[in-house]
């Protein structure tokens, strides 16, 4: 029979600062390493995706390789151009639910012994396993020990290369092939950690939607000098049209002049340039941290805002800039993962692009 002694009472975790909103919201935080276990197949394969353009920065080009008949390449990074022969590096990816061992990778290694003694490519600079268990402590020896992992190689030939390297025929270790790999260079073979794949994936702009965590600070926008102001942005020239019309002006020969002579609408010339110029600096940060798409929506979620009060009747031109850019200052964008950043003169600076774009006109004079 067990005591009372055997049983403790249920208590919060002691620790200071354990606990915050977030947690009550998320749950605790799962380390990124912990969270790439719980992917499935096609997960790891989209992550490996999102992965290799973090390598692009440091080759010519990175290109991926799939399906079948890949001869054993995965992703490829290229160095000095889109040839073989002016060296590359290649990445194979392993999704398994056990450390890697080293016969889960003979048939790998067979196979860049055997198509680059055919010449089909030119050997490696270096040849990684990367793998969401990881590396076991069996493969990591041999992959320390480049002598022993060749010599390996060779006694596990005939079990797992001869009949595995392609299925249309045998491919026996003898005559050239086998004075290729004993001349091949086995120091090219390594792995790359989990670890460190997580940290070259955090400079993609995948990062924040495949491990959330929130968007990093964002740069305050850079706003032009106005001597730089031009005449090629189609919602400057829409613009001059409003002013010329709220003045009763002629709009067929408008220019900078007629806001340089008017205190009122420099001023508000000012504002647009300035909300046009957040929405540009919005559409570079979000090209920079999350996936193609996300600005472009937002775009579209501040049309579909917009766009009845646009089409309603308007005493004047200059009267419908000013509803329109209220209008889009309050418009709710929660759906949007860049929500948290984005400003009120973001969204109203997203109408000019609309403009630029030629889906909304602030003049019928100019199109």
């Amino acid at each position: 029979m067990m005591s009372e002694d055997n049983f403790k009472e249920l208590s919060p975790n002691p620790q200071k600062g354990l606990y915050s909103s977030a947690h009550v919201v998320s749950g605790i935080p799962i380390p990124k390493t912990q969270r790439v276990q719980l992917f499935n197949s096609d997960e790891w394969e989209e992550f490996t995706e999102e992965w290799a353009s973090s390598l692009e920065s440091s080759y010519h080009s990175v290109r991926r390789f799939s399906g079948s008949g890949d001869k054993g390449l995965d992703v490829a990074g290229f160095v000095l151009s889109n040839q073989f022969s002016d060296g590359w590096d290649n990445y194979q990816c392993k999704f398994y639910d056990h450390p890697l061992t080293p016969s889960d990778v003979w048939v790998e290694l067979g196979k860049v012994i055997y198509y680059t003694y055919r010449g089909d490519y030119t050997t490696p600079r270096k040849y990684y396993f990367v793998a969401p268990k990881q590396v076991g402590t069996k493969l990591g020896n041999l992959l320390s020990n480049a002598v022993k992992l060749k010599e390996e190689l060779q006694n596990n030939w005939v079990k797992y290369c001869e009949d595995g390297i392609t299925s249309t025929s045998k491919i026996k270790l003898e005559d050239g092939l086998l004075k290729h790999l004993d001349s091949f260079d086995f120091t090219i073979f390594d792995s790359i950690s989990l670890v460190k794949m997580i940290e070259q994936h955090a400079s993609t702009n995948f990062h924040v939607v495949r491990f959330g965590g929130g968007l990093g600070v964002r740069p305050e926008p850079v706003i032009p000098l106005e001597d730089t102001v031009s005449l090629n942005h189609r919602y400057i020239r829409q613009l001059l049209h409003v002013y010329a019309k709220s003045k009763g002006l002629d709009t067929q020969c408008v220019d900078l002049k007629l806001i340089n002579n008017d205190d009122d609408l420099l001023m508000n010339f000012r504002r647009q340039r300035e909300r046009f110029y957040h929405a540009e600096s919005l559409r570079n940060f979000s090209r920079d941290t999350l996936p193609s798409g996300v600005f472009e929506n937002l775009q579209n979620d501040i049309f579909d805002g917009v766009v009845d009060s646009y089409e309603a009747s308007h005493k004047c031109e200059m009267s419908r800039l000013r509803v329109i850019m209220a209008q889009a200052a309050v418009i709710t964008i929660d759906a949007n993962p860049l929500s948290s950043v984005t400003r009120p003169r973001d969204k109203q600076g997203i109408c000019h692009q609309l403009v630029n774009d030629s889906r909304l006109n602030w003049s019928e004079s100019d199109e």
